[in-house]
């Protein structure tokens, strides 16, 4: 398993909203498995980036007749422990603003609080004079095995960038798809998490993380993690 890669941010607080939807949140019965599962989840919302030294999070928990339930945004102290701008810039920027970062994180948990899949994207970007001068942007994946070779695995990961360097803006995308085959399905055919994140660096300092979380299958009492900082 790939191992998590920390990130911070240092940009200007904003207002936050939250879409979540269910494309297709019918219960069915989980036949073969114990208990009833939902089918076709789709969790989308967002997340502007708070100041420096904080972060903004939300949990999303699949409720009763797989209906999403949104939670408190909750703004809490950054964890600090992400790499330095200098270190994540591709490109030197001598005449540029300070460097600024930001992180986010898109996981899913079971009902035990058990991170099943996660994607995490750290960014860091200069500016000067309007633009966005240079910009660099790292993702990971992670995911829960099982023993015996068993549990989540990733089937495809993707990650770009639509502008790094004398940019008016900069958008960076991740996107993750995980497969299960262990204890709860042994086919292999019955979980796949899809995991979008994407975030919008300004050159006003400022940024957004977008989130997305499609779920083939899941249960009541799955939830949705996620944050920016």
């Amino acid at each position: 398993m790939n191992h998590r890669i920390a990130m911070t941010a240092a940009v200007t607080a904003a207002l936050v909203s939250l879409t979540a939807g269910a494309a297709s949140a019918a219960p069915v019965q989980d036949t073969g498995r114990a208990g009833q599962s939902c089918e076709g989840i789709r969790l989308t919302g967002e997340l502007p980036a708070p100041p420096a030294g904080q972060a903004v999070r939300q949990q999303i928990t699949i409720g009763p007749d797989c209906k999403p339930e949104p939670g408190p945004v909750e703004h809490v102290a950054a964890t600090g422990a992400a790499p330095s701008a200098k270190a994540l810039l591709a490109a030197p920027a001598a005449n540029a603003a300070a460097g600024h970062q930001v992180r986010s994180w898109n996981e899913m948990f079971d009902c035990c609080n058990i991170r099943m899949t996660g994607v995490y994207t750290t960014s860091a970007w200069s500016t000067d004079g309007g633009r966005v001068t240079t910009a660099a942007t790292t993702a990971t994946q992670q995911w829960n095995r099982e023993p015996w070779d068993a549990g989540w695995s990733l089937k495809s990961a993707s990650a770009k960038d639509d502008c790094t360097t004398d940019c008016p803006v900069v958008n960076s995308e991740a996107h993750a798809d995980f497969t299960y085959r262990g204890i709860f399905d042994v086919t292999g055919a019955w979980y796949e998490n899809t995991h979008h994140s994407s975030v919008r660096l300004n050159a006003d300092a400022t940024a957004t993380c977008t989130f997305d979380v499609e779920l083939k299958h899941s249960f009541v009492g799955w939830n949705w993690q996620r944050g920016c900082e």
